[in-house]
């Protein structure tokens, strides 16, 4: 049977996507300074889940990411209490009304990382 093992997405300075998905609960599995073809590569993790979020830092430049061309998604058990925390260390989540949503029962909420990608967070 295969297995889905990691899904990867360019971005503009490896250390800084690194500390930032970390706040997300992320660690770094592992690291390649330099790929056959000249990437810096990164793996995240969260622990206990078997997928892995593969960055990758190519010579050149930043990326350039269409607005709402993907988003990956991170369950919490207390959804109010990390966006409250991801708060208190500068994320900027959105709808801005998440506390009022969250009363009415719509527990998600997004966050976009120093690239633009988009990160649902959901309450699981």
């Amino acid at each position: 049977m295969p297995v889905f093992l990691h899904t990867r997405i360019r971005v503009g300075d490896i250390d800084r996507t690194i500390a930032w998905y970390g706040g997300l609960g992320f660690v770094c599995t592992g690291r390649i300074e330099r790929s056959p073809q000249g990437n810096r590569l990164a793996f995240l993790q969260i622990p206990g889940s078997a997928h892995a979020l593969e960055l990758c830092q190519q010579p050149g430049g930043p990326p350039a990411v269409p607005e709402d061309l993907m988003h990956t998604a991170v369950g919490y058990p207390d959804l109010f209490a990390k966006c409250e925390e991801l708060e208190r260390k500068g994320f900027n989540i959105w709808p801005g009304d998440w506390r009022q949503a969250f009363l009415k029962g719509d527990k998600m909420a997004f966050v976009t990382d120093p690239d633009g990608y988009e990160v649902e967070l959901l309450e699981e």
